[in-house]
């Protein structure tokens, strides 16, 4: 680990959580934090949408809600960053307290309901920054839009000359009714209207899905976006689920869960949606990586990419080196020469 973290983490560990996470992005917004300036090992390389990406590990929505450091967490060794969820008009979001750490079961809990400053501050941010590295945009629908649908096209209309790919967030599960986008009607006509709106200068646009859908659902969804030639699908979001192996103080808490708890379930919803899909397009792993086993075990399941931001709140920037190191050494043991050639090596079987 690297040697300045464990005395940034000390620090963070004493604040309520959101505060250490406002600390956390002040701190990188001022440039002082060291950045990984080691190359990657050769198979990491991850070719995607015509991009070449210098490794698969990506940082989830949730962390750069308001896209003030996606250039510092690039620099920190991510592959990719996704910015968001940014919504059209800023919103307070949920009262606070509503961020929540389970330590005894690297967990957190979330109720944030989309918090930031909304559309045109996240643009300004992305168009004043260098056109560099991989940076998604996460859309999301304000919590009193009496059009959701409306949201999504207005969000993605606005930040796609500024995003190398849009995501359709349908899957928070704390701004009431939002997951009812998740139909098969609601999900088709949703979709539909955002690649029509974008078609004159089309970025790849992907959903992000939440890791309860059961198979009726994924179904429905899977379907929706083979018809739809949709670029890529995002397993998933936070649960509303609760393993009863929880032991932390804080399990009761309303809201969604993530980090380790959510390990297992989001990877075999990841599988279950990669055999419906056949890989016609790429699958994005997401919940509960916080290892370079983690990140393999998605990949063997389908993901072409994965994305981690909880286990962010244990180990901070230094975990992302060793979740590469990791997985190079993972993919080299099983005879893998590049990420590509593992992606859905469990599926196929």
């Amino acid at each position: 680990m690297a040697v300045w973290y464990p005395l940034l983490d000390l620090a963070l560990s004493r604040l309520d959580a959101e505060a250490a996470h406002g600390l956390a992005i002040r701190a990188l917004k001022s440039g002082l934090l060291p950045g990984d300036r080691r190359a990657d090992p050769p198979s990491l390389t991850t070719k995607i949408w015509g991009r070449s990406l210098p490794n698969p590990i990506g940082l989830a929505a949730g962390f750069d809600k308001n896209a003030e450091v996606a250039d510092a967490m690039l620099a920190q060794g991510f592959g990719l960053v996704e910015i968001g969820s940014v919504t059209p008009r800023p919103q307070e979001g949920n009262p606070r307290p509503r961020l929540f750490r389970l330590p005894e079961d690297r967990g957190v809990i979330n109720r944030m309901g989309f918090p930031g400053h909304g559309l045109e501050a996240a643009r300004a941010r992305l168009a004043a920054r260098p056109r560099r590295g991989f940076v998604g945009v996460n859309i999301g629908a304000n919590k009193d839009s009496t059009d959701r649908a409306a949201d999504y096209v207005t969000g993605c209309v606005a930040l796609a000359p500024y995003a190398d790919y849009l995501v359709c967030n349908v899957s928070s599960p704390n701004t009431p009714g939002l997951r009812n986008l998740q139909g098969r009607m609601e999900l088709a006509g949703l979709l539909k209207r955002v690649q029509d709106a974008i078609a004159a200068k089309p970025v790849p646009l992907v959903v992000k899905i939440a890791p309860d859908a059961s198979d009726d659902d994924l179904d429905d969804i899977v379907f929706v976006c083979r018809d739809l030639k949709l670029d890529g699908i995002i397993i998933g979001n936070t649960t509303l689920s609760r393993p009863p192996t929880l032991r932390s103080q804080r399990r009761g808490e309303t809201g969604g869960l993530s980090g380790a708890p959510l390990t297992a379930l989001s990877t075999e919803v990841l599988r279950k949606t990669a055999q419906r899909t056949e890989r016609q397009f790429p699958l994005i792993g997401c919940g509960g990586i916080g290892s370079g086993a983690d990140a393999y075990a998605k990949i063997r399941a389908g993901a072409a990419l994965v994305q981690l931001y909880s286990a962010m709140v244990y180990e901070g920037p230094p975990l992302i080196r060793r979740i590469k190191d990791e997985l190079a050494a993972l993919l080299a043991r099983d005879g893998f020469s590049s990420v590509s050639d593992a992606v859905g090596a469990d599926v196929r079987r």
